[in-house]
């Protein structure tokens, strides 16, 4: 099993998505384990002195004027856990919270947190034994950090609360800690909000979105070259000359991965060959690469910001190097915010230009031939009528969920905490967008492919036939009556959210940007 070794200087989103999503075990460096206990040294000076200090030895929020005793603290450590996991609603996925504590040990480690190395050991122990603690939807602001949702998990350290077994079931923490030999850890000054006070939530879902995206579209370009050939577009406005001239880096990338998916197709270029000659495509067609070519733009500034905030430890107060505890504003969640809310109108973007083109496909005013629906006996069958049906709801739905929610703010803490990001919320509308832009894209795939089997007297592009035939061998059917169509499209979202489209497509094109 692959191993990440977590050090002081920040982790990458591979090694987030290895041990979110693929289980990967998580050790301490010895730099790290350096950096805990000398972090916490200060700490513990500071603890042992008369002046309170916010975090160490007073209360939060908008009870930080009280200073604590030192027989209390463990107390106040313990009852800041407990009273802030105070989730509602569904549980979250099992990768977002391996993702949320991962992320969580990863600023502990940098040393700028004051906690004790055997509480970032536990931290590891926990995730090496796939102990999930369950975490619920609602709660976080984004500000302070993801409170609610790490407070579970910290809940979960203590042997308190529920958590998922390696098994999937569902048990109280302690028992499961026992099973596996991980000793409840007993919070000591600071710790109990260190483990709180982070972006780390909407952090990881931002992460595991752009890697989803990423590979979403990809197959948005391919399904808009299947599209291309099926409506007997032309190819032309693809050349590489035209791209320059606008030098956007995106869309650059979206119109070179759909020359090269079109390559050798003998169904471009009949659009002046037609009846109603036509003198160019619609926009739908034409500007695949300008939209999904900003949407991606917009994914490498989303990268630059996830890269950044990676690199960063976030926690209030922090342990500088100099010995200070320092109170500040880092764990405001407003940088990763909005890059959430970016991608999300993106992904809205993208997931409506696709469904223009299915609609186009079945329209036979504006197919150029084809049959309506994509029908095999039009009024007999209603062929894709409905599939496009669902598309739309799921688009409509997409575009709901592209209203940001770091444009809203709700005081909190008895006005101490004013102004708040709304990043969690963020980032839970764009997984959901994500979900729905796979689907959307699968349709599109199922409709084009059609479509192109339906021009039986022209030949598609090899990539095309090979995306094709992987399509077809994976369980979705080609032309032909009606049928019960939801299995073919889940197989075909399946298809597209596992990548298997762009599988299918790079071994004849090369790499797709």
């Amino acid at each position: 099993m692959h191993t990440v070794v977590v050090g002081t200087s920040g982790t990458t989103a591979e090694d987030v998505i290895a041990v979110a999503r693929d289980g990967a075990r998580v050790e301490l460096s010895a730099e790290a384990r350096t950096a805990l206990a000398e972090a916490r040294s200060i700490v513990d000076a500071l603890a042992a002195k008369p002046e309170p200090v916010y975090g160490v030895s007073t209360g939060f929020g908008a009870l930080a004027t009280r200073h604590i005793s030192p027989e209390l603290r463990a107390q106040l450590q313990r009852n800041i856990v407990r009273s802030h996991a105070a989730g509602m609603g569904p549980r979250v996925e099992r990768e977002v919270v391996r993702a949320l504590m991962f992320l969580r040990l990863k600023t502990v480690c940098s040393g700028y947190t004051g906690v004790r190395p055997e509480v970032a050991q536990t931290m590891a122990d926990v995730l090496n034994a796939g102990i999930t603690p369950v975490v619920h939807e609602y709660g976080s602001l984004g500000c302070s950090g993801d409170l609610a949702p790490l407070s579970h998990c910290a809940l979960a350290l203590m042997g308190e609360g529920d958590a998922e077994g390696p098994d999937g079931t569902v048990r109280p923490a302690g028992e499961l800690l026992a099973e596996h030999g991980i000793e409840p850890v007993e919070l000591r000054e600071k710790e109990g909000l260190a483990l709180l006070n982070g972006t780390d939530g909407m952090l990881g879902m931002l992460i595991m979105a752009l890697a989803d995206l990423d590979r979403l579209y990809k197959s948005a370009d391919i399904t808009a070259a299947l599209t291309l050939e099926a409506l007997l577009g032309t190819e032309k406005v693809l050349a590489p000359e035209l791209h320059t001239v606008r030098p956007h880096p995106g869309q650059g990338a979206a119109a070179a991965n759909m020359l090269a998916v079109l390559k050798g197709s003998g169904l471009t270029g009949h659009f002046q060959e037609e009846e109603a000659p036509r003198v160019q495509d619609a926009y739908s067609v034409r500007c695949a690469p300008q939209v999904a070519g900003a949407g991606r733009d917009t994914m490498a500034h989303a990268r630059l910001v996830a890269e950044r905030e990676l690199a960063s430890a976030v926690d209030n107060p922090i342990v500088l190097r100099d010995g200070r505890v320092e109170s500040n504003g880092n764990f405001h969640g407003a940088p990763v915010a909005y890059v959430l809310d970016f991608l999300a109108v993106a992904a809205a973007d993208l997931g409506s230009i696709s469904e223009r083109r299915t609609d186009r496909l079945l329209d036979k005013n504006r197919s150029h031939g084809l049959p309506p629906f994509l029908a095999d006996d039009a009024g007999v069958d209603s062929g894709l009528m409905i599939a496009q049906y669902t598309q739309a709801a799921l688009v409509s739905e997409m575009k709901r969920l592209a209203v940001p929610a770091s444009a809203d703010s709700i005081p909190s803490s008895a006005m101490q905490e004013d102004h708040v990001s709304m990043g969690w919320s963020a980032a839970r509308k764009l997984r959901t967008a994500v979900g729905n832009l796979a689907r959307v894209i699968a349709v599109e795939l199922y409709a084009a492919t059609r479509a192109i089997e339906l021009r039986r007297h022209l030949t598609p592009a090899p990539a095309s036939q090979a995306a094709i035939a992987a399509l077809r061998a994976a369980g979705v059917e080609g032309p032909g009556p009606d049928r019960f169509l939801a299995p073919d499209l889940d197989a075909a979202e399946a298809f597209v959210r596992e990548g298997r489209l762009v599988a299918a497509v790079e071994p004849v094109t090369g790499p797709l940007a």
